[in-house]
């Protein structure tokens, strides 16, 4: 039996290290070169240096010239009438210069954040998605422009859109691009799906299909980065642990997609039953065919290199059964089943904490992850683990919590620290594994200058909402 518990906990507990949001990366800054006044060959029907008389043509020229050094100064008041006249007379510049439309999108974006008048304010907005329009016109790559607006609508501009409207932009723009959508849409469209799946809105065929566009797009830009590297890297810290979390939703993911993930971990580690168990799970749990090539592989090196007795016949015999063929949810239930049954508080400890470590690392879904946990440490005194594991959650909620960026996404390592503590302090056995958690999310929590913007103060008492809902202290980084 201990065999089995060991092989279970395991593969609970397998790639499930915490993990803090980062924050999104922007959209790329529009580039300072000055005008090229050599003539392109003509994109479109808009206006162009070259389609204008020799007096506006200079006019166009200078105000280009004007408006930027203006904005290079970030003096937007004195920019403004200079854009407006470079806008009018050449929206398309050279035929080649693009930034017009970027440093417009900024000014406005200034002043819409200059006044709280929402009449402006919706003005503002307007004439923002009016430039994109016109930057369409001009040069094309609708699908780019459409990221720019979803964007800018879920960061900046939500009070003047609906969700619906943000979501189906992020959708047209991963469509028209694919596998090379721009990266400053991953963070923002991941969380927006993720939170449209949880609400019952978006349904799972569609979920899936976005979740799959997404994926493909992090691995191509990741491999294939040049001058945005360091925001990929960002993403990767982020964007996937949102999408991984649908792993704990039945048939979200198809045999391809745990096959393409998990079947290298197995070809890197052919001895290891950890790992051997794990990729097993998941490629029944992705409906793959029991013929496949794969399947059969894992099967094989299973059998021979990772046979434990199972248990006697009952509900831990149909639970340890029910996860290694990667149905998760049936195993929950037996394992709980189990547990009603036995009369012994050091088996309902045991197999509570079980349960809780599956909600983790396989069905995702903390809430009942810390239920079980928390049920666990009821019929075991002084013990730590159950709080470790409550700690690694709130750790993990980064991006749930969060639109991985700053202040929320960086405040629940307040209450994953305050249970690796009270771990430790009740138990010290468990120790050395706390005090390696609260040094590497001590480095997560928001700096001095987050607290002091927002008039609080360290040793405050302060209650991280989200799922967590616990009171806490403030801490600071530095």
């Amino acid at each position: 039996m201990k065999e089995w518990i060991f092989g279970i906990l395991c593969l609970a507990f397998w790639s499930c290290s915490p993990k803090t949001a980062v924050p999104t990366p922007e959209p790329p800054a529009p580039p300072t070169k000055p005008v090229v006044e050599e003539i392109t060959e003509r994109a479109s029907e808009c206006t162009m240096f070259s389609d204008l008389d020799a007096s506006k043509r200079d006019q166009a020229e200078t105000a280009y010239v004007l408006f930027k050094d203006f904005i290079k100064a970030n003096d937007f008041e004195k920019a403004i009438p200079h854009w407006k006249k470079a806008y009018s007379l050449a929206p398309a510049s050279n035929g080649r210069v693009k930034y017009q439309f970027d440093d417009g999108v900024r000014i406005y974006t200034h002043l819409f954040n200059l006044t709280e008048d929402k009449t402006l304010k919706q003005s503002y907005v307007d004439t923002v998605m009016m430039i994109y329009d016109k930057r369409v016109e001009c040069f094309g790559d609708e699908a780019y422009i459409d990221g720019r607006k979803a964007f800018d609508y879920y960061y900046t501009f939500y009070e003047f859109t609906t969700q619906e409207q943000t979501y189906e932009l992020f959708k047209k723009a991963i469509d028209g691009k694919g596998e090379k959508a721009d990266y400053f849409i991953i963070n923002p469209f991941t969380k927006l799906l993720n939170d449209r799946f949880a609400q019952g809105i978006t349904p799972q065929e569609e979920a899936a299909e976005y979740a799959i566009k997404l994926w493909d797009a992090i691995e191509y830009g990741t491999a294939n980065c040049k001058k945005n590297c360091e925001a990929w890297n960002i993403i990767n810290s982020y964007s996937p642990a949102l999408l991984e979390s649908f792993e704990g939703v039945e048939g979200f993911y198809d045999c391809s997609y745990y096959t393409e993930k998990y079947y290298g971990m197995f070809e890197e580690s052919p001895e290891d039953c950890e790992v051997i168990n794990k990729v097993y799970g998941r490629l029944l749990r992705g409906g793959c065919d029991p013929s496949m090539p794969e399947l059969l592989t894992v099967k094989q090196a299973k059998d021979s290199k990772c046979y434990t007795p199972p248990p006697k016949e009952g509900p831990l015999k149909l639970a340890y059964r029910a996860y290694t063929e990667g149905r998760y949810k049936d195993a929950v239930d037996q394992f709980d089943a189990f547990v009603n049954e036995t009369d012994s508080p050091e088996k309902k400890a045991k197999y509570n904490l079980l349960i809780a470590k599956i909600y983790y690392g396989d069905l995702k879904n903390f809430r009942m992850s810390r239920k079980y946990a928390l049920e666990a440490a009821k019929f075991r005194s002084n013990w730590g683990e159950p709080f470790i594991l409550i700690g690694k959650l709130y750790a993990s909620s980064g991006p749930l919590c969060g639109p991985g960026t700053g202040w929320d996404s960086q405040i629940v390592t307040w209450p994953a620290i305050d249970k690796f503590k009270y771990a430790k302090k009740i138990d010290p056995s468990v120790s050395e594994e706390a005090n390696k958690w609260i040094r590497t999310y001590s480095k997560y929590m928001p700096k001095k200058e987050d607290v002091f913007i927002r008039r609080k103060k360290v040793g405050d008492s302060f209650k991280v909402g989200c799922w967590i809902q616990e009171t806490t202290t403030i801490r600071t980084a530095d």
